[in-house]
């Protein structure tokens, strides 16, 4: 069943699109990882989608209904986002049973598994709190509110390896038991990549990637070996980045190798590295970036020559 259905979707502040032209669909029960850079526009788009941000322009539907002031849809979503504010007196305690009365699916057994395994201190107002404290109170009502569609928005912000870990664990035994649809926004790619059964990647306000996890690992590999021999086997293929040192050269190409690929490979005396998801997302909109760096300065060229 689609949860979510977006189309052409357009954010703009003043003279600045922070989306642009979005289109996508989210399914139910899926784990997706909204990934890309700071600013990319994750969080623009998932404040849309939980009606806390209004669109320029394009469609949006949550569970077949607009979300704006809807309450039926509203009450199955969850979204816990690293600006959340609280009243100044307020303790985790309060936090949690405001979260309990808005949620129907809430299960205060798993919140208080949680709080023990986090060690919340439940009567420090939340402003007191520390930064990876005040996370796990986020990371808390999101998976404890078992919402049927539930936002993290870098909920790992001050949280150690350890509490990261019993996040990523408690996320993925609750949802085995209790599926629902999740979208993790997250920098630690390499971390959730394991979570995360789709991934979509927006950069400068638009969707670059967006396919099934499984499917994009294998999508590129670096080739490592004497520099000529590297541009001579990379020639009229898709380079996402390349650098050398001396003589040696390493190129991150898109693009799966098959057999024939692999034995020119071994017979020109190169090597083969995996690219992990993380890098490939970094290669990706780095790509990207450097394409419209490229694009802008043959537009202006011809002007440039004109004036002289």
């Amino acid at each position: 069943m689609t949860v979510v259905q977006v189309t052409d979707l357009v954010k703009r502040y003043k003279n600045a699109a922070a989306l642009d032209g979005v289109s996508l669909t989210l399914q139910e029960n899926v784990i997706y990882g909204l990934l890309g850079r700071n600013g990319a526009g994750k969080t623009t788009l998932m404040s849309i989608l939980t009606a806390q941000n209004f669109a320029t322009s394009g469609e949006v539907s949550v569970f077949g209904e607009n979300p704006y002031e809807n309450s039926r849809v509203l009450g199955r979503i969850c979204f816990v986002r690293e600006s959340q504010r609280y009243p100044d007196d307020a303790r985790p305690v309060h936090a949690f049973r405001m979260a309990a009365m808005f949620f129907p699916h809430w299960n205060q057994d798993l919140a208080d598994e949680l709080i023990d395994a986090f060690q919340l201190p439940m009567k420090t107002r939340i402003k007191k709190l520390s930064r990876g404290q005040l996370s796990a109170v986020g990371v808390i009502i999101g998976l404890a509110s078992r919402a049927e569609l539930t936002f993290f928005d870098e909920p790992y912000l001050g949280l150690d390896a350890v509490a990261r870990q019993i996040f990523y664990d408690r996320l993925l035994a609750d949802y085995a038991e209790h599926p629902r649809t999740i979208v993790l926004s997250s920098h630690l790619i390499d971390e959730v990549a394991d979570l995360i059964e789709r991934v979509i990647v927006i950069d400068r306000g638009r969707i670059i990637l967006d396919e099934e996890t499984d499917a994009v690992r294998g999508r590129a590999s670096t080739i490592i070996g004497d520099a000529v021999a590297v541009d001579a086997f990379t020639a009229g293929r898709e380079v996402l980045h390349r650098e050398s040192l001396g003589r040696v050269a390493s190129a991150t190409l898109l693009g799966e190798l098959d057999t024939q690929d692999r034995a020119q490979l071994a017979a020109s005396g190169l090597e083969v590295g995996a690219v992990s998801l993380q890098q490939l997302i970094v290669r990706l909109t780095q790509h990207d970036a450097e394409s419209s760096v490229a694009a802008s300065a043959a537009a202006t060229t011809p002007a440039e020559g004109a004036r002289r």
